[in-house]
């Protein structure tokens, strides 16, 4: 691969050479240009040289320079993913069509508490099997590296077609320290986390993502994530955290995150903040108003959500999680006891088990997206009430029976949301896009393909939630200040050139559940760094992304 990014060998390779990009630069002509301040588009010419942007406005005339009319276009600095589940994706998968059409050029992933380093030789094995209906086990990736620094050099060796910023998994840390029992963690064990939270900011982690709903992390009491935000507020990181609760308990869980941000010191990002199930219909104003309220008193909080009902989990996340205690092979040990599978079914369909919110599961809004296991494709598409009422059977034995045969790596769409809630949280202007989209199974979540483009098709040009420039700060230059990346987010002189080129009268989310790898309509150019990945609406075979490093990380040397 060359130092451009592209297969040196490549057709693709010769033909940009041909037009110039490489030599003189790329001059898009012409267009209206959503710069990510905010202010309304202005049209003029836009040039990129040298993985940079080094013209705006009006008409500019370069020497060399391949020239590509973009009349009636927007053009717009890349859209930040601040909540994407590609960590295997960008290493195994060179195309990466579901966000390169949509017009991303970073993701931030090591989400939800749960990722791939910083690790031990046990841990890693866990975690692969734990989150595999997350992200699967994918062919040729051979899970060699064991910290953060090593997790980054294999994006970059490997090539990207997005930029990638990584979070410190919150869950995965406590395994490797205290493992996945319940109970607190001593001050020993507290002090090597934050030992090993501090060394993954050295080497380039952007903050630190905890799922409190899934096991290990849901066992981490509030002084233990004090004591770990600390460490990422030292380095200038934020914390993601995935709460406790967004169902039943959603605001106090809410509520207690603001309190980590408060004490810590540690600015917070609130990832998929949703106010979901029907405890929460109407409520979004609440959570909002918890959210100023933190803001008027000095802690620094932002959000993202994505602009779908669905939410989109593995199947196994409904459990309580007394029955993940001791990683996937306890509990699949536990599915086949009859004693155990009471109380689990208890717990499930009367209680509410903490996994599922605190929310009695409504077997009707559980869908099977996904399958580890080909031979159970048959489930996909269909409810686990669908499926219990075709086979005669109690829908809770529907769920242990699958568990167990597809080793707990079924993944499922979650149909909970509420579009009043969707439409205020957008509106926030702390607001960011994230698509928190599962990319592996049969019938994914469509918003792995289909956030960002309906962000602008569906809420901005047919319901006009937000204006186009407004929605461009919150998909671009917002989530690049959250990040501290400050020459990402713009199309200003002298920031990178991840830029997108996109149809406003025409752009707009194909996928369906149905179909939910139908790439978007409307995104006729992606660049990367100046590169392009999507060009003429057809992917390229350049892999220009990155691992993006922290600005800790070069401070620590």
């Amino acid at each position: 691969m060359s130092e451009d990014g592209l297969d040196s060998d490549s057709p693709d390779d010769e033909r940009l050479l041909r037009g110039g990009l490489l030599r003189g630069g790329l001059l898009l002509r012409g267009g209206l240009i959503v710069d990510g301040s905010g202010r309304e588009p202005v049209t003029g010419d836009v040039l990129v040289r040298a993985g940079r942007i080094v013209g705006v406005g009006g008409r500019i005339e370069a020497a060399g320079a391949r020239v590509v009319d973009v009349g009636g276009l927007a053009v717009a600095p890349g859209f930040i993913d601040m909540h994407a589940h590609s960590d295997l994706a960008v290493i195994a998968d060179g195309a990466h069509l579901a966000k390169v059409t949509q017009g991303v050029t970073t993701e931030v992933v090591g989400q939800d508490g749960l990722s791939y380093a910083p690790v031990t030789d046990e841990t890693m094995a866990t975690v692969r099997e734990q989150i595999a209906g997350w992200n699967g086990i994918p062919d040729g990736v051979d899970f060699a590296w064991r910290s953060v620094a090593g997790y980054l050099a294999e994006v970059d060796r490997r090539g990207s077609a997005t930029n990638v910023a990584y979070l410190l998994p919150q869950g995965t840390i406590r395994m490797n320290v205290v493992g996945t029992g319940d109970r607190r963690a001593t001050p020993a064990e507290i002090a090597a986390m934050r030992a090993q939270v501090d060394q993954g900011m050295r080497e380039g982690a952007f903050g630190m993502s905890s799922g409190l709903t899934y096991v290990p992390g849901i066992f981490a009491d509030t002084a233990e994530l004090v004591a770990l935000a600390e460490v990422v507020a030292r380095h200038g990181g934020f914390y993601a955290p995935h709460q406790r609760s967004y169902g039943a308990g959603a605001l106090a869980a809410y509520a207690e995150m603001v309190d980590v941000a408060s004490r810590s010191g540690c600015a917070l990002h609130l990832t998929h903040a949703t106010m979901n199930f029907p405890e929460n219909r109407g409520r979004a104003g609440e959570l909002l108003a918890l959210v100023d309220r933190a803001l008027d008193d000095g802690v620094d909080v932002t959000l993202d959500s994505y602009p779908y009902l669905p939410g989109s989990t593995t199947l196994s996340a409904l459990l309580p999680s007394r029955a993940a205690v001791g990683g996937p092979a306890r509990t699949l040990a536990r599915l086949c006891d009859a004693a155990e599978r009471a109380w689990i079914a208890h717990e499930v369909e009367v209680v509410g088990s903490d996994g599922c919110h605190g929310v009695p599961v409504d077997w009707d809004t559980i869908e099977i997206a996904g399958v580890r296991d080909a031979a159970l494709g048959d489930r996909v598409g269909r409810t686990v009430a669908r499926i219990a009422l075709d086979e005669g059977r109690a829908p809770v034995e529907v769920f242990f029976d699958l568990l167990i045969a597809d080793r707990l790596g079924t993944s499922i769409l979650q149909h909970v949301g509420d579009e009043q809630n969707v439409r205020e949280i957008m509106r926030h202007r702390r607001h960011t896009g994230g698509s928190d989209g599962i990319l592996v199974g049969a019938k994914p979540h469509p918003r792995a393909s289909g956030t960002f483009p309906r962000y602008l098709g569906r809420y901005v040009r047919d319901e006009g939630v937000l204006s186009l420039a407004e929605m461009i700060v919150h998909l671009a230059a917002r989530p690049a200040a959250r990040l501290g990346l400050s020459d990402r987010g713009r199309i200003a002189e002298g920031f990178v050139a991840d830029v997108v080129v996109f149809d406003p009268a025409t752009v707009a989310d194909r996928a369906t559940p149905d179909e939910p790898r139908l790439t978007a309509a409307g995104i006729p150019w992606v660049l990367v760094a100046g590169t392009p990945v999507i060009e003429d609406g057809a992917r390229t075979v350049a892999r220009p992304g990155r691992a993006l490093r922290h600005r800790s990380a070069v401070s620590a040397g």
